[in-house]
Parts: C-alpha cells; sequence; structure tokens
C-alpha cells in the first residue's frame, strides 16, 4: 500500500463508479478521494474523502502527489471542469485497465481514461482527458484529439482522425482514413464510411448527418 499512487477523481456519477473500480483494479493505485458538487459537506468512508470540488485546491495542497481524473463522461462538462480546475498539467493520471492491450509505440495523454479490453494500437495517438471505453478499439496510426469520448466497443479502423470532444457511440464503426469533426455525435451502432463535418450529429449505416449541434448549443 505505502508504494501505490494515489488518485482523485472529480465526479461521482455512473462514469465515476467505473473510474472507481479501474483505480481499485490496478494493483498500483489507491483511491483517496471523490470530489461532486452533490456533496455539500466532508465526509470520509472507508478511507476515502467525499466532498465538494471546491476542494479542489485544498486538496492539491495538501495531498501534492496524489493524481486526477476528471471523472465525468460528457465531453463537454469534462472540458468544463478541466477549465475550471486549479490544476497544473502534471497533476492529472494518465489510467490504463490492466486488461487493455497498449502498443509500445502509441501515445496517451494525461487525464485519458482506458477502460478493460480496449485496444489502441501501434502508432496511435490519444490526446488529453480522453475517454476509451471498455472494448473498443483505436487501430494504426489514429489520432484522437483532447476530450474524445469512444463509447464502449466502439472501433475507429486505422488512420482515423477525431478532432476534439467528438463522441463516438457504441458499436459504431469508423473506415479507414476517415476524420471526425470537433465535437461531433456519432451515433450508436452507426457505420462511418465518410468524413463528418464539425458539430454534427449522424447516424446509421452508412451514417448520415441528421443535426447540427449548433443550432441548439452543446449538448
Amino acid at each position: 500500500m505505502c508504494n501505490q499512487q494515489t488518485i482523485g477523481v472529480i465526479g461521482a456519477g455512473g462514469h465515476s463508479k467505473v473510474i472507481q473500480d479501474l483505480v481499485f483494479a490496478h494493483p498500483d493505485y489507491s483511491l483517496c478521494a471523490v470530489l461532486d458538487d452533490q456533496f455539500e459537506e466532508t465526509v470520509t468512508q472507508s478511507g476515502i474523502l467525499y466532498g465538494p470540488i471546491s476542494m479542489s485546491q485544498q486538496l492539491r495542497e495538501k495531498m501534492p502527489h496524489t493524481k486526477w481524473l476528471i471523472a465525468i463522461g460528457q465531453n463537454e462538462i469534462r472540458q468544463m471542469v478541466k477549465e475550471r480546475l486549479p490544476f497544473e498539467n502534471m497533476a492529472f493520471a494518465t489510467l490504463i485497465h490492466p486488461e487493455a492491450v497498449i502498443s509500445p509505440t502509441a501515445v496517451i495523454g494525461r487525464g485519458t481514461v482506458v477502460m478493460a479490453r480496449a485496444v489502441v494500437q501501434a502508432d496511435a495517438v490519444v490526446g488529453e482527458h480522453a475517454i476509451i471505453n471498455t472494448g473498443s478499439i483505436v487501430e494504426h496510426d489514429c489520432l484522437l484529439e483532447s476530450f474524445v469520448h469512444l463509447s464502449p466497443g466502439a472501433v475507429l479502423t486505422g488512420c482515423v482522425s477525431a478532432r476534439e470532444g467528438a463522441h463516438i457511440g457504441a458499436g459504431a464503426v469508423v473506415t479507414p482514413g476517415t476524420s471526425i469533426g470537433s465535437w461531433t455525435v456519432i451515433g450508436a451502432g452507426a457505420a462511418v464510411t465518410r468524413d463528418i463535418q464539425d458539430q454534427k450529429v449522424a447516424v446509421g449505416v452508412p451514417a448520415i448527418e441528421i443535426k447540427d449541434r449548433r443550432e441548439g448549443g452543446k449538448s
């Protein structure tokens, strides 16, 4: 226990439960804090501190060696919380499940989580605060920018680009060399065979754009 890296998470929703399980599953990490604004007061249970996000600066000063993760599945909110936190970039962990497969030539950014049975292949680059969810596949030479979210079972074939904040739905497949625009949402089970522009919603087989998210703002 004394050699474990302590991890704190921001967020206490469903995605946070998965992140916490990931921490518990990893022999090198231990969970020390869960911060969320649903907690009005600070309590400690089983050695884990629970409290509001406003405690983040105090805890960063008190526990300078703790690494942090933003355990919020929605990309826009994850980005907003990141901008709100008084943390330098080095304060964030990169957390990879022991059952994930990561190529030695892949690059994974800080704040990113890679879940069980996910695969990240040769020369893929994953940015900061991304989510590579359970059983998803990132093939060779893919580029995923910051705040991207791959839902469970999503497959990015070779040389795919997913720009900032893109969300690829569960079981979706993106064909080789295709680009997904920033803050675009690809529906579950879609097959993306051509480039999708920024801030669109695309669904179906083959995927077609059905909505421009800018018409109603980010959601």
